[in-house]
């Protein structure tokens, strides 16, 4: 599903503090994959789940999804094919807006956008419904802005969002390695129950062994 070939990847190339991130990475992934990326700080995870997502662009080699050369692909475009949750939970969702109207933006992922109502009536009985399954109480605070959430809500709110429209590849970097032990423990059995029930293609960085070798079917070091 995803073929992976020869990326490399420099910071600042060309001056004195040039660093070398991602030296002639190649990897295959299976549809249905949960590959674990573990590695020390600064081999380069983030930065590989950061060229799948288009934020950066590689400067060799090529990125291949489902038979389409991707390498050159803006991130907005790559959207349509890609759900992610990030480290901070203050990224991945607004915090002025409303619950509703965050949801509303994650339904329209890789979607035409237009000037129309930003959140219809009938799209708030199927966010109701995607938000139950947290067991949080957020169905019943639809119009509450995303600023009032705590840490481990937003995470939560995120993870429906980034699985809403199923992506063809869910990129998760230590999305809860912010959280206290408690709510890490609630949103990894609920990245467990959304990727089981939709069958998705999975990445997720992480530092824990543990959780790597729980949740992977693969598992990928990195070294500097």
């Amino acid at each position: 599903m995803i073929i992976i070939e020869s990326i490399t990847k420099f910071f600042n190339k060309g001056s004195i503090i040039e660093v070398l991130s991602l030296n002639n990475i190649s990897l295959t992934i299976e549809q249905g994959d949960f590959v674990t990326v573990i590695g020390s700080n600064g081999a380069g995870k983030s930065t590989l789940l950061n060229c799948l997502a288009g934020t950066y662009f590689p400067d060799e080699g090529k990125l291949i999804f489902n038979g389409n050369d991707i390498t050159q692909w803006p991130e907005h475009k790559r959207a349509q094919l890609v759900g992610r949750v990030f480290q901070d939970p203050l990224l991945g969702t607004c915090t002025t807006l409303s619950i509703e109207q965050n949801m509303a933006l994650a339904k329209k992922r890789g979607a035409r956008r237009g000037l129309r109502i930003g959140v219809k009536s009938r799209d708030r009985q199927f966010f109701r419904e995607k938000l139950k399954m947290l067991r949080l109480g957020l169905e019943e605070r639809l119009q509450d802005k995303v600023g009032l959430l705590s840490g481990g809500q937003r995470q939560a709110l995120t993870m429906i969002m980034a699985t809403m429209v199923r992506p063809d590849v869910l990129l998760l970097d230590e999305h809860i390695a912010a959280l206290d032990p408690k709510t890490a423990n609630q949103i990894f059995e609920l990245t467990r129950s959304i990727v089981e029930d939709l069958g998705l293609t999975t990445l997720m960085v992480t530092h824990n062994m543990n959780q790597a070798l729980i949740f992977g079917n693969r598992l990928i070091m990195l070294h500097m």
